[in-house]
């Protein structure tokens, strides 16, 4: 093993920005001089997001509790520590390695200004982007082949289980988000399916499935549910066969992106500001952005809440006809 360069890079949730990282993967397995090991670090739950990544030479997944495997990590003896994860946690594991490391800009002050003051000096960077300043002392840049999503053998298994009236093509809606300001109310969703002329497929997780439950009790029989119903995996499958996909400012919109969809993305408490719009390919997509400008509460929060601070939820009230416009006139 005399020789090789051990890099472990750190992200350890959510789906979304684990799936941006996967450009800083492939330049580092792909440009560093002499052979290397890719190892990644990541929590249990979002471990299917890597698994199945062939540039990475080993994923380190853990529970709650970081220390059990800290003991382990150690022992590997990594020449460079990347971490693109930036919180207490990751700050951590890089005091405990005692290796050369790199972290990036997250910008917080400037979304701190952005959100509580809405003063914008947030620059027109993509995340991806500012992850690659992390590396450029390594000699890595971004050879523009935008993000990677792999699947298992059996994860597109999940197409079969689509009533025959979907197997020649559908529009996935992705209607779950870890945070409700960030994703459309069910009475929404549910005008949104009303107004689209083809097939759909609802996606989510199971946190979900009550609101996958509840859009597909009050459509049409075009509406087929797997909110809840498949693994993140076989979700992904999902997105990959799909024509286009409508989709909040979730992980399941990056998926999109790694699978070069034409992405229709509706905003509401968060902002393209932020950095983390579809990153596409050249000569992929198209992307579509709906938001409502102008909004004197907006952005609320850089993550999200329960439910709208202002208990009106204006960012999220857009023209949902347009949007399926936009999807029934291509």
């Amino acid at each position: 093993m005399a020789g090789i360069t051990k890099i472990l890079i750190i992200r350890s949730s959510s789906i979304g920005d684990i799936v941006l990282t996967t450009p800083i993967i492939r330049c580092l397995k792909l440009q560093l001089a002499g052979p290397s090991e890719v190892h990644f670090l990541v929590k249990k739950p979002f471990l299917p997001v890597v698994a199945n990544n062939p540039y990475i030479d080993r994923v380190h997944s853990f529970d709650k509790d970081l220390r059990k495997k800290m003991t382990h990590l150690q022992a590997i003896g990594f020449d460079y520590l990347i971490d693109l994860h930036k919180n207490m946690r990751s700050m951590a594991v890089r005091r405990a390695l005692k290796t050369r490391s790199v972290t990036f800009d997250k910008l917080n002050m400037k979304k701190w200004m952005l959100v509580n003051l809405k003063v914008d000096r947030m620059p027109r960077v993509h995340l991806v982007d500012r992850y690659f300043q992390a590396v450029k002392h390594l000699g890595v840049r971004n050879d523009q082949q935008g993000l990677d999503y792999f699947l298992g053998e059996k994860d597109e298994d999940v197409l079969h289980e689509l009533p025959l009236s979907h197997q020649k093509g559908y529009v996935a809606l992705a209607v779950g988000a870890a945070h409700p300001t960030k994703t459309p109310p069910i009475r929404k969703w549910i005008v949104l399916c009303d107004s689209i002329r083809k097939p759909v497929v609802l996606l989510g997780g199971p946190a979900d499935r009550a609101k996958g439950d509840a859009i597909a009790s009050q459509t049409g029989n075009h509406v087929f549910n797997a909110v809840g119903r498949f693994s993140l995996n076989g979700s992904a499958a999902l997105v990959k066969h799909c024509d286009k996909i409508i989709t909040p400012d979730t992980g399941l919109m990056h998926i999109a992106s790694a699978f070069g969809k034409e992405i229709i993305s509706i905003w509401g408490n968060t902002v393209p500001e932020f950095g983390m719009t579809p990153y596409l390919r050249k000569g992929e997509g198209p992307s579509y952005i709906f938001e409502r400008k102008g909004l004197a509460c907006r952005p609320c929060s850089k993550i999200g809440y329960k439910a709208c601070p202002k208990k009106h939820f204006n960012c999220m009230d857009h023209n949902y006809e347009e949007i399926a416009k936009r999807v029934n006139d291509r």
